[in-house]
């Protein structure tokens, strides 16, 4: 993290991930060993960089790079689980916007830095007056992701089989998050 003993959510900026340029970083933190559940281990450069341009080109989705002082730090994904993700597997209501995060491995971990992460994700989420409510699906196995889920006013819903793995559907309105992010300092 760039010398800095900790992070904010508000430290973060967000731009949109470029498929080509940033192919190389994304191909390092999703094949990481520690980024099983993203479920790229064995992607090629290739592979990534054709996966992301097909997110760039979908207008239900969008991936962007979290900044710390301009450097990337963490990816963010957006999409509409009426079209991506979640269709037929439970009744989205208006406002409804999925997301996933990835935040890579590090030799020098800061403590609450990835609380912070989710923290800034959330707060772009909710940015967009539309959002009513924040959808997510993580891998059962995932206890990391559902504590910070947790933190971030997430609550679980119950399980659902998606293809690839049997996930935790869990929801956060605006005002859950308002409610935890209150009771959080990040």
């Amino acid at each position: 993290m760039s010398g800095t003993d900790s992070a904010h959510a508000s430290d973060f900026t967000f731009r949109p991930l470029d498929p080509l340029k940033d192919s190389e970083l994304l191909h390092r933190w999703v094949t990481h060993p520690k980024a099983a559940y993203w479920m790229m281990r064995d992607a090629r450069l290739e592979d990534v960089e054709r996966a992301y341009m097909e997110v760039a080109a979908d207008p239900h989705q969008e991936a962007l790079l979290g900044l710390l002082d301009g450097e990337p730090v963490f990816l963010m994904e957006r999409y509409d689980p009426v079209h991506r993700e979640l269709v037929g597997l439970y009744e989205p209501e208006p406002g409804d916007v999925g997301m996933h995060f990835l935040v890579p491995p590090t030799d020098t971990p800061v403590h609450g830095f990835t609380r912070a992460v989710i923290t800034a994700v959330m707060a772009r989420l909710f940015e967009d007056p539309a959002t009513h409510r924040v959808v997510v699906e993580p891998d059962v196995s995932n206890k990391a992701v559902h504590a910070l889920n947790e933190v971030v006013g997430f609550v679980p819903h119950g399980e659902i089989d998606k293809p690839e793995k049997r996930a935790l559907l869990s929801f956060c309105t605006r005002e859950q998050f308002h409610e935890a992010a209150r009771g959080v300092v990040v």
